[in-house]
């Protein structure tokens, strides 16, 4: 199956400079959506926009950091100035971190101000853009990791993703709007712009990642991670058309590890 061309959508994509932000941003571009692209890397963002327009296609890049409200309120009164309408947002931005019931208080508060608060910005502000323009699908990025070892913090903050999902799903659906999320598993990713801590890894940190990678490919039935373009396409089905019919979910794409 192949998703139609949607050139009249568009779509605000956070976190979309690097990953599988990026994937979904130039798949969304793809297909003749406008792009807006969120993130806090603006070199990245900007370069990336500006490779959607050679192609021939329509991107912009708005900095923000989804854990600040106020800045994701104004990347999408931006995107509303710029385009007056919101059909699809991909609520990418994310940190993903090691760490048990123990961790430092300061790994637990950025798991859940970014992951969680984050995810909750976007969508409060995303949901009422929707309103106005007649309707439209959200889609979070949640985890498998919300059973998996050695993240408490951050399979927390994905439990909540998933619930505010299917909650806001409940409240949303008479709007027309959709809400659903993928639920990751391990993924292929090339180097991080911004590692997840400026210091290196301490001698645990490195047996607590090895942990979950040996846990990744052992809960997977596939035995191996996935791909971005894997992920990207699973997160495009859901913004798009051709998922009609489909609202509240939380797809796992883990190669068979439902989390």
């Amino acid at each position: 199956m192949s998703i139609k061309s949607q050139d009249s959508k568009v779509a605000i994509v956070s976190g979309g400079a690097s990953g599988m932000g990026k994937a979904v941003a130039q798949q969304f571009a793809g297909l003749g959506a406008r792009v807006v692209i969120s993130d806090l890397i603006s070199s990245s963002g900007e370069a990336l926009a500006a490779s959607i327009r050679d192609a021939g296609g329509e991107a912009i890049f708005v900095a923000a950091n989804v854990a600040v409200e106020d800045e994701v309120e104004k990347l999408v009164a931006t995107t509303l100035e710029r385009y007056g309408r919101l059909d699809w947002a991909a609520n990418m931005a994310g940190v993903a971190q090691a760490g048990g019931l123990f961790c430092p208080k300061s790994a637990r508060d950025l798991a859940m101000s970014v992951n969680a608060m984050g995810t909750f910005h976007c969508v409060t502000a995303e949901a009422r853009a929707m309103m106005r323009s007649g309707g439209g699908a959200i889609v979070n990025v949640s985890s498998v990791a919300t059973r998996g070892v050695n993240r408490v913090p951050y399979g927390a903050a994905k439990g909540g993703v998933n619930a505010l999902t299917a909650c806001l799903a409940l409240e949303t659906a008479g709007s027309g709007i959709r809400v659903n999320a993928t639920a990751p598993g391990g993924t292929e990713a090339p180097p991080r712009r911004i590692p997840r801590n400026s210091q290196p890894q301490s001698d645990q940190e490195r047996v607590w990642y090895q942990q979950i990678v040996d846990q990744t490919l052992d809960s997977s039935l596939m035995k191996r991670y996935g791909s971005i373009d894997e992920q990207a396409g699973a997160i495009l089905f859901l913004a798009s058309d051709e998922a009609s019919y489909i609202t509240g979910v939380s797809l796992p794409v883990g190669g068979g590890d439902l989390g």
